[in-house]
C-alpha cells in the first residue's frame, strides 16, 4: 500500500514538474507563431487594399487630407500610437461609413465627414476604428467569419476572387461582436480624453445613429456595422462622467469649415 501511495505521489510530482517546465518555454517564440500571424495579416491586408483601391476612388486633395491627418495624428501622438504605421485612406463615397482592414488600414468615407456635426464626433469615429486596429479586432473578426484556413489559403495565392469579395464585405459592412464594439467605444473615449478631445459628441453621434427618423437612410452603412448604438452611447456617457479631461479643438473653425466645404464640392 505504501509503495502505491509513494508511486502515486511521485507521478503527481512528475506531472507538476513537467507542467512547470513546459510553462517556462515560450512556445509562441520557439515556433515563430507571432511572426507568422503578423506576416499573414500583412499579406492579406495588402491583398485586400489592392483589390479595394482598384474599385474605389481615394481622395488626395490637401484641403481634405491635411485636416483629417491632423485629427488622426493628434489621437495617435497623445496615446503613444505610431501614426506612420496607420495606413489612412479617405474614399470619395456618399455612404456614411468607416472601417478598418488588416495590416492597419483605416478607411473613412467622405459621406461620413459630410454628416458629422463637429470634429469631436469625427474624432470619436477615428478613435473607434483605431481601437479595432490596436486591439486586434480586425483579424479576430476575419478568422471567426471565414476561418483561419481560408485566410492562409488566400495569402498563399490559392484563393479566388469571390472569397476575397465576401471577406471584404465582412469587414466593411457587417458588425463586430457587441462586446468588441463596446470595447472599441470605450477605448476611443480613452483616446479622446487623453488627446483633450471631448468624447460626449461621439456618444451623441452614436445615439443619433440609434434614432428612428427619415434621416436614418443616410446612416445605413454605419447602422449595419454598429448596432445597439443607443445603449453604447449611454455606456460611453456613464464611463466618462467621473473622468477629468480637457476639451480643446484640434482644428480652428476656419479649417473645419474648409474641410466640410471641400468634401461637399467633391
Amino acid at each position: 500500500m505504501d509503495k502505491i501511495v509513494f508511486r502515486l505521489l511521485a507521478l503527481v510530482g512528475f506531472f507538476f514538474a513537467s507542467l512547470w517546465a513546459v510553462n517556462q518555454v515560450n512556445w509562441m517564440e520557439m515556433f515563430g507563431v507571432k511572426e507568422n500571424i503578423s506576416s499573414t495579416e500583412q499579406k492579406i491586408g495588402e491583398l485586400f487594399w489592392e483589390f479595394y483601391s482598384k474599385n474605389n476612388e481615394e481622395v488626395f486633395e490637401d484641403d481634405i487630407v491635411l485636416p483629417m491627418d491632423s485629427l488622426l495624428s493628434k489621437i495617435c501622438t497623445s496615446n503613444g500610437i505610431n501614426r506612420e504605421e496607420i495606413n489612412f485612406h479617405i474614399i470619395n463615397k456618399n455612404e456614411v461609413n468607416a472601417f478598418a482592414l488588416p495590416n492597419r488600414h483605416l478607411v473613412i468615407y467622405t459621406g461620413l465627414i459630410a454628416q458629422v456635426k463637429n470634429e469631436a464626433e469625427l474624432s470619436g469615429v477615428i478613435g473607434h476604428e483605431i481601437a479595432h486596429i490596436e486591439m486586434d479586432h480586425v483579424m479576430k473578426k476575419l478568422v471567426k467569419e471565414i476561418g483561419l484556413a481560408v485566410v492562409i489559403t488566400m495569402t498563399s495565392g490559392n484563393g479566388n476572387s469571390q472569397v476575397l469579395i465576401e471577406s471584404l464585405k465582412t469587414l466593411t459592412s457587417s458588425a463586430y461582436d457587441r462586446s468588441l464594439e463596446e470595447d472599441a467605444d470605450l477605448k476611443s473615449a480613452d483616446y479622446l480624453m487623453e488627446a483633450d478631445i471631448d468624447p460626449m459628441p461621439f456618444a451623441d453621434f452614436l445615439y443619433t445613429l440609434g434614432g428612428e427618423n427619415a434621416e436614418m437612410e443616410e446612416y445605413m452603412s454605419w447602422i449595419s456595422t454598429h448596432p445597439y448604438s443607443k445603449e453604447r452611447a449611454e455606456e460611453i456617457i456613464h464611463y466618462c462622467q467621473d473622468k477629468i479631461y480637457q476639451k480643446e479643438s484640434v482644428l480652428d473653425s476656419t479649417s473645419w469649415k474648409q474641410l466640410k466645404k471641400a468634401v461637399e464640392e467633391l
